[in-house]
């Protein structure tokens, strides 16, 4: 029986919870027209302070994603945010290509796109599917303690998301490649969403993996503190009644229980659902 989608909305609302350009500042970059990202007002007060002054418009011009980079060391420098030691991409659009890299602590600062890679690690058993899921190290900068996906993280500067999805499956849970590699892609999820941090612009594209009964997940790293094997039932009702989930896992769960019929998909609510997972950016 199909879940009634109106419970599991509050989810969507809460990674989509600004809107663009929300008064924010737009960050231009030299040889484009659309705003390369956007600046909320505690770090558009301090650009002018660090050499990067504002146009007569409100917006900021940078001449090439090099100079942004060496400006966000500058602010991270200063305590306007947390380097995290970690390239990634820079990108016009969620899928365009690669204009140059910053450190990823930089991407919400400025309001840029971001890329990342979830993985629904599935072990199907004769009384319904199961999900292995993760619990966050209590320790995490970001969102400690919080049930996660098997496997789950941002694509880094130089991997598309299936070599991501490789390293972050041996890092986080030492899933053999052999296995990684039957992972399927099953769609992507997009939201702006306002966070601590900074402002989210985040692409995450979607796998479901088919496990043998037999695999057993071993934390690789000091960033997850355990796994479980989840009826997906049980998985279904978390989502539903709590936040224990890290916010963007939400999103990748909905849409799981959408493609298996967990959600009435065809009611209103199921449609704002479904339609609500791909945000502009």
């Amino acid at each position: 029986m199909s879940e009634a989608a109106g419970p599991f909305l509050r989810h969507l609302a809460a990674c989509n919870n600004t809107t663009l350009p929300g008064g924010r500042a737009p960050l231009l970059l030299d040889g484009f027209r659309q705003p390369l990202g956007w600046i909320d007002a505690a770090i558009a007060g301090a650009l002018p302070r660090h050499g990067l002054p504002a146009d007569p418009a409100g917006a900021f011009r940078i001449a090439d994603v090099a100079s942004l980079a060496r400006l966000g060391r500058v602010l991270a420098d200063a305590g306007l945010f947390r380097t995290r030691n970690e390239a990634f991409d820079v990108r016009m659009t969620p899928r365009g290509p690669s204009l140059g890299t910053i450190d990823r602590g930089a991407l919400p600062a400025f309001g840029l796109i971001a890329a990342g890679v979830h993985v629904n690690g599935i072990v199907e058993r004769p009384r319904g599917a199961t999900l292995w899921i993760g619990r966050r190290a209590a320790d995490k900068a970001l969102d400690p303690d919080k049930l996660d996906h098997l496997v789950a993280g941002g694509i880094p500067a130089g991997y598309d998301a299936a070599a991501a999805l490789r390293k972050e499956g041996e890092e986080e849970c030492s899933l053999p490649a052999a296995l990684a590699a039957n992972a399927v892609p099953v769609g992507h999820i997009t939201y702006a969403m306002q966070r601590p941090e900074g402002l989210r612009r985040d692409l995450l594209d979607c796998f479901d993996l088919v496990l043998p009964a037999d695999f057993q997940p071993v934390p690789n790293d000091d960033e997850v503190a355990e796994f479980r094997l989840l009826p997906l039932a049980e998985v279904v009702a978390l989502v539903r009644d709590t936040d224990e989930f890290k916010f963007n896992v939400n999103l990748v769960l909905i849409d799981l229980f959408l493609r298996r019929g967990l959600i009435d998909s065809a009611s209103a609510d199921g449609k704002a659902l479904r339609d609500g997972l791909r945000s502009p950016l």
